[in-house]
């Protein structure tokens, strides 16, 4: 399969092909083939996809790994991921403002693609109850820190590859974003 192909992609492509063989496939005995070669396939990709999540918990600090005598590995929560872990509720999560603003706009922006539109939807709306203000459709701008919260989204749902966070000094028309905030 692409490198470049999601999870869901794959598997699309998976039972695409899959249902051609067994199109041409006049033999019973086939037919078996085939479907063993999919269902190991698809579990190839449930695993790829699940090393790639480890991957970006490893990345961001998140979980830890230690080498056993025995040969196993063991995968543990870091301080900072057990405190994110326990620390956030979706239904409750909120960036804390305080009493003096630092002058800097956090910025979140994301390019996430059309087999992701739930995805989509739903950090735009994590995002719009965190008081961000939508500067474009997938740009989004909060004068306060929020990276954890961001982060959290981020991995909670799986979209790391897709999201950029950027603190910025100052912005073209940050009068109107200093009124939408009551920063003047």
């Amino acid at each position: 399969m692409s490198r470049g192909l999601g999870k869901t992609q794959k598997k699309i492509l998976l039972l695409l092909s899959g249902g051609l063989a067994l199109g041409l496939s006049g033999s019973p005995t086939r037919y078996f083939k085939i479907i063993k070669l999919i269902g190991r396939e698809w579990k190839e990709i449930e695993r790829q996809s699940l090393k790639r999540a480890i991957k970006n918990l490893y990345t961001s600090k998140l979980i830890g790994e230690k080498q056993n005598k025995d040969g196993t590995i063991t995968m543990f929560l870091t301080g900072e991921g057990k405190r994110r872990a326990l620390t956030y509720d979706l239904e409750k999560m909120e960036i804390k403002k305080p009493k003096q603003w630092d002058k800097k706009w956090r910025v979140v922006l994301f390019d996430i693609p059309d087999n992701r539109k739930k995805s989509r939807e739903t950090l735009r709306f994590h995002l719009k109850n965190l008081g961000f203000y939508k500067f474009q459709e997938s740009v989004f701008v909060h004068p306060y820190n929020c990276k954890d919260e961001i982060d959290y989204l981020i991995e909670f749902y799986d979209l790391r590859r897709f999201v950029r966070f950027i603190i910025a000094d100052s912005i073209d028309n940050e009068i109107h974003l200093k009124t939408h905030f009551r920063l003047l």
